[in-house]
């Protein structure tokens, strides 16, 4: 077993197998958007393929297979890795979007259908009912486990593990900051509006603030002054509680953006923000050696 393939093996963590005998629901990955955050708008982005090598894959996980978007240059590589994390409305083109965007800027950009065992996504029309329904019940240590995997997997499809990032948007930012605290490989994060407090479930029992003394990664928070569901009290809280441990994470917040001000297919976005955040977000990841 060479390096790779060793530190590779390193991420796979033992999973809870109550988590993994259940049937998955999605074999293959959505086409379009989901139906809740429609109809799209004229300012989505899309990024091209050409000198990428892109498309959905499969990810071997506890119990079967998981259906993801990978975006990597054209060549050999090896390429640093970054774990795109998806909203709540799954992996639709947006996310595939984002992958291609950073593959763009030579990395190997992979983002897994982290609900596939429980439901699609794609299917609700109503959002309350995406979260009732599917959100909440998926467990966070299934996440992490399928996250593992995922990193895994990149480190054989040409990913340098040794230069591994992650980056989530809102339900997937959340997950940045329980990932930072979970895999002691991970060089850094970037996490777009994500709960950094919420009342623990059985599901999901972690919660970002309570975790800063387990972070092994620097995380990069991107947030909005306007944020509906995020009150600025949560930020602080969260800014407090990593400057208590010397923390390097930090956050830079747009004092006039709302929630999902990156999401260009929603009405939430915010072009000059976006821009920003994005450059900030690469330029994070650089510097943190991913």
């Amino acid at each position: 077993m060479d390096r790779v393939d060793a530190e590779a093996q390193c991420l796979l963590s033992p999973i809870n197998h109550t988590l993994s005998r259940r049937m998955f629901a999605m074999t293959t990955l959505a086409g379009g958007f989901a139906l809740s955050t429609l109809p799209v708008s004229a300012q989505t982005i899309t990024t091209p393929t050409d000198g990428l090598v892109a498309g959905e894959v499969s990810i071997p996980v506890e119990g079967g297979s998981l259906p993801a978007y990978r975006a990597k240059p054209a060549g050999k590589g090896p390429f640093p890795i970054v774990m795109v994390v998806q909203e709540i409305f799954g992996v639709h083109e947006h996310i595939k979007d984002v992958c291609r965007r950073f593959a763009k800027e030579g990395y190997l950009a992979v983002a897994t259908e982290l609900f596939a065992r429980q439901g699609n996504a794609a299917s609700f029309t109503d959002t309350g009912a995406l979260i009732r329904e599917l959100v909440n019940k998926v467990p966070d240590a299934q996440v992490m486990a399928d996250l593992d995997a995922t990193a895994a997997w990149a480190a054989k499809d040409g990913g340098d593990i040794s230069r591994l990032g992650i980056t989530g948007f809102c339900w997937g930012g959340r997950t940045t900051w329980l990932y930072a605290a979970h895999n002691p490989k991970l060089k850094a994060g970037v996490a777009w509006y994500g709960r950094v407090t919420s009342a623990p479930t059985e599901l999901q029992p972690m919660v970002p603030v309570n975790l800063v003394q387990k972070m092994n990664a620097p995380v990069l928070g991107l947030y909005g002054g306007k944020d509906g569901g995020i009150p600025m009290a949560d930020v602080e809280r969260m800014q407090k509680a990593l400057a208590a441990v010397n923390s390097r994470s930090t956050f830079h917040v747009y004092p006039d953006a709302p929630h999902a001000f990156h999401a260009d297919y929603r009405p939430s976005y915010r072009p000059d923000n976006a821009k920003d955040g994005w450059k900030r977000c690469l330029e994070w990841f650089r510097i943190n050696g991913v």
